[in-house]
């Protein structure tokens, strides 16, 4: 079981930003390449006010905060250079849909994809499209959200595929604003199957790839979700992915690189479940040689061995 995939943390809002500039990030995505890695997804082009190009429908609709440089064509040009697929992570308001606003924040994104298409379509590293709101059960208007800006993405780039990263709602589901760790108790997996059969019946044919975090429930448990997912995903008719987090949830400390042996367990499981690929957030600041915390190199090196790379 191998990691083919990492998101890129530019947009972030509980994670220390790194201040890279081109040189780094190429660097970077060479360290990504060496391991294997031949998909990159921005985990989301805006967040609130902060974007990661200058955006005219989020600086008119939004009034975000102009960028110094231009990410997204950066990201677009070394994945080019490296050989690999790049998936655009739309905008998340932070507040919209949260607050039951599902229409404004479908009727922004619009706006903003178009914008985005227009800009970069033309670049060979364009791939395909992630839908940044994440979600782990079947709540208001998420399934209209979802099929709406699927189609949308699909509809203006020719049938690009779609991806989502949902989570599941388990012990380890707590606020990344507290020291905690665990709750009293998790969805179960009975609940978890009835949520997103309903949603992927209702997605399907909008969205393509489903890559279910695999942090938020216990080891002991996770096999059984990693099942689910997979067989779910098979009926309807979506491709299955893992996104094994490389950084650790079991400490008070938000967040920290995990331990090789958390991660290599995980594949594990996810493999013993039948999914092939794996993803994960994310690659940079936590796994990464040149990576701000010291213990990701150390998590790049044991990965290598791993590979027989090293």
């Amino acid at each position: 079981m191998r990691i083919k995939g990492t998101f890129l943390d530019e947009i972030s809002h509980d994670i220390p930003h790194q201040n890279w500039g081109r040189k780094e990030w190429d660097k970077d995505f060479g360290f990504m390449k060496r391991a294997g890695i031949d998909t990159v997804i921005l985990i989301r082009a805006g967040y609130g006010k902060w974007q990661t190009f200058s955006s005219d429908v989020l600086i008119q609709q939004e009034h975000a905060y102009r960028p110094s440089v231009d990410l997204v064509k950066m990201f677009l040009e070394l994945a080019e250079k490296y050989g690999m697929d790049f998936y655009f992570g739309l905008y998340d308001s932070g507040k919209y849909w949260n607050e039951g606003k599902f229409q404004k924040e479908v009727d922004l994104n619009k706006a903003f994809i178009d914008e985005v298409w227009k800009k970069y379509g033309n670049m060979p590293a364009f791939k395909g499209w992630y839908l940044s709101q994440e979600i782990s059960r079947q709540t208001g208007q998420i399934i209209d959200l979802y099929a709406g800006l699927a189609r949308h993405c699909k509809g203006i780039s020719d049938g690009l595929p779609v991806l989502i990263s949902p989570y599941i709602d388990g012990i380890k589901n707590v606020s990344q604003y507290t020291t905690d760790t665990t709750k009293s108790s998790g969805i179960t997996l009975k609940q978890h199957e009835a949520d997103w059969s309903e949603i992927f019946s209702g997605i399907k044919g909008a969205v393509d790839i489903v890559a279910f975090q695999d942090g938020h429930v216990d080891y002991d448990e996770l096999t059984g979700f990693l099942q689910i997912n997979k067989s779910l995903a098979d009926k309807y008719g979506l491709e299955c992915w893992t996104n094994s987090e490389t950084f650790d949830r079991d400490m008070p400390i938000k967040f920290m690189p995990i331990k090789w042996e958390k991660l290599l367990l995980k594949l594990e499981m996810a493999a013993k479940a039948g999914i092939k690929d794996a993803i994960t957030f994310e690659f940079s600041h936590f796994m990464s040689p040149q990576s701000a915390y010291l213990q990701a190199g150390h998590l790049y090196n044991r990965y290598m061995e791993y590979l027989g790379k090293k």
